[in-house]
This record gives structure tokens, C-alpha cells and sequence, in this order.
């Protein structure tokens, strides 16, 4: 049984002071074509009662998903998706184009945040000095690092289903283009018709050609 995820973090980091607590999730890290996508739920202390049915965007269905959208669009007080294109991921490692597709959501907020709730263990939000393909000197904001916290956290299940459906809808558009690869259902992900179009067919302008992908020609 999925969990119901909650408000519990971001009650209390409004407690501590910040007045708008942003969850932060990204979708399409380990796909093999499209962007890497990052979404952004922004919510204050005066943010209604979490919307029914909301989830970690990967346990529910795309129908669920797709009703929520509505919903979550009123519940939040903002909120943005960045993407970052296979060019991008191929140029800079995914890693910094998960930096990039942050950065890009994040300038795109009417409403900025006070602290970021990040699902994981590791914060890629954060700029490392080492990083010398990056055109921005970072965004400085607290971070709070949970593990599941799409699961647990309302705001961050929030951001990944914004997220995650404006990126299928992208894969689903460019399947009409490249309709070999099955994106329609597979979005870029390597399922078995997948892989095998790239052995037939070799990669596209959508597909991240840094990767180990069967098949490296145009198509």
C-alpha cells in the first residue's frame, strides 16, 4: 500500500520561519531520450488540505496523475518545470542538467521559496565549485534532504506529478515524429521495444547519445 504523503515537513519549516516551502522531485533521470525534468511545488502555511489521491507520481496511475494536474494547480501558491534536453545531458553529464532544469524552474517562479524539501540523499541543487560549465553563480537556499520524500511529503508529491506528466506529454508529443520508439508508452524509459528500435533504427536527435545506447547513428 503506496503511502499518503503529508504536510508534516513543511508545517514544521514554517514554524521555523520560512514562509514558503518548496518541494522539489525530477522525472526522467534514467531515461534513455527526452529531457531530464524537474518540477517545483511551492505552498505556504495557509495551504488547504492535501489533494485526494495525490501519491508519488511513479505509484499511481497516468489517468490519476493526469486528474490531479487541476487540482494541484489550485492547491499550490506556485510552480514551475524546467527541462533540460538530451544536447544539454550529453554536453554537461546529468547531473549539472539536473542543475540546469532546477535553475530554469526556479526562475520561472512568480513566488520564490524560503527552503527546498529535495527527495534523496544527495542535493544536486547545490553548485560545486568544480563545476565550470555552469552559467550561474547557484541559487542560494536552505535545503532539507529526505529520502522518499515524494512519498512522504506533500509538496514534493506535488512537484512530481507536475513534473512528471508535463514530461510524458513532451515524449508523447515527439512520438509522432519518431513513432518507431514507442515513446507514446515506453516516454523515453528503455523497455524492450525500445531497445530493440535502437538496434534497428539508431538513436535520434531526442535520444542522450553520451549513454551506452544500442545503435549510435541518426536516424
Amino acid at each position: 500500500m503506496s503511502s499518503v504523503p503529508t504536510l508534516d515537513v513543511e508545517q514544521t519549516l514554517h514554524v521555523q520561519g520560512a514562509q514558503f516551502v518548496a518541494g522539489v522531485d525530477e522525472v526522467g533521470r534514467g531515461a534513455l531520450a527526452g529531457p531530464v525534468s524537474v518540477g517545483i511545488a511551492v505552498v505556504d502555511a495557509t495551504v488547504g488540505p492535501v489533494p485526494n489521491k495525490l501519491r508519488d507520481s511513479k505509484v499511481i496511475s497516468r489517468a490519476v496523475r493526469e486528474d490531479l494536474i487541476e487540482p494541484l494547480r489550485d492547491w499550490v501558491v506556485d510552480y514551475a518545470i524546467g527541462h533540460a534536453q538530451p544536447l544539454e545531458i550529453d554536453e554537461v553529464g546529468i547531473v549539472a542538467a539536473l542543475r540546469l532544469a532546477w535553475t530554469r524552474a526556479y526562475e520561472d517562479l512568480s513566488i520564490k521559496p524560503d527552503h527546498v524539501i529535495l527527495d534523496g540523499k544527495h542535493n544536486w541543487i547545490a553548485l560545486p565549485e568544480s563545476d565550470l560549465f555552469s552559467q550561474h553563480v547557484g541559487i542560494d537556499i536552505p535545503v532539507t534532504m529526505k529520502v522518499k520524500a515524494d512519498a512522504t511529503c506533500a509538496s514534493v508529491a506535488a512537484a512530481s506529478v507536475l513534473a512528471k506528466v508535463a514530461r510524458d506529454e513532451l515524449m508523447r508529443e515527439a512520438a509522432k515524429q519518431f513513432p518507431d520508439y514507442g515513446w507514446e508508452s515506453n516516454v523515453g524509459y528503455g523497455s524492450a521495444g525500445h531497445m530493440q528500435a535502437l538496434t534497428d533504427f539508431g538513436a535520434t536527435e531526442f535520444h542522450r547519445r553520451s549513454w551506452n545506447l544500442p545503435g549510435q547513428s541518426q536516424a
